[in-house]
């Protein structure tokens, strides 16, 4: 018995990927680190300022992560304009408003992913929204999929996720949830071909 709907936010309720991946590009180029599209879909879930550690690590550069994020961010923020919903998703939320409890639970910044809910018009739609900042852990571990499923009341067995990435269907499943994958329903524009 499904108790409560937990939904990520990037490439689940919006196919910000593609804006993502743009974003991601332009940043790293100026600190000449090549980020393939094929790596970026990879480390879905994870924080911008855990992922621009590691490649700097492994370019044995330094950069302040957290700075570089907030560029990386903010060349998303400017593209935000062409962000959608992805109506496949989405009519979940709106079929199941004040039927279910339903959070979104997020890899991302809390600032982005409320913006991002804003501009598809779902802002208050959601009982509680969980981000980077709220867990140490990240995806693949649960942590952000518990921490919703506390704050909604629901027992994690009875909570349906719905995913786009690897990484959180393993944080999923690592919770004892129920999940979706949405890339049965939604495969992102890709800006580099196969």
């Amino acid at each position: 018995m499904i108790q409560a709907l937990i939904f990520d936010c990037d490439g689940t309720l919006t196919d910000s990927m593609p804006l993502h991946f743009i974003a991601w590009n332009h940043t790293m180029k100026r600190f000449g680190i090549e980020f393939t599209e094929d790596r970026f879909y990879a480390l879905g879930g994870i924080p911008s300022d855990k992922i621009i550690q590691m490649l700097s690590d492994e370019m044995n550069l330094s950069l302040d992560a957290v700075a570089v994020a907030h560029q990386k961010e903010q060349a998303f923020l400017d593209s935000m304009h062409l962000l959608v919903e992805i109506e496949a998703i989405t009519s979940i939320v709106r079929e199941n408003k004040g039927k279910l409890p339903m959070a979104v639970a997020s890899g991302g910044f809390r600032d982005i992913v409320e913006k991002q809910v804003a501009h598809i018009g779902l802002e208050g739609w959601f009982d509680t929204i969980v981000t980077a900042e709220d867990t140490t852990r990240h995806k693949p571990e649960p942590d952000v999929f518990l921490e919703a499923a506390r704050r909604l009341g629901a027992a994690p067995a009875h909570c349906r996720v719905y995913e786009d990435s690897d990484l959180g269907i393993e944080a999923a499943r690592r919770a004892g949830m129920q999940w979706v994958d949405v890339r049965m329903f939604h495969r992102p524009r890709r800006i580099t071909p196969l």
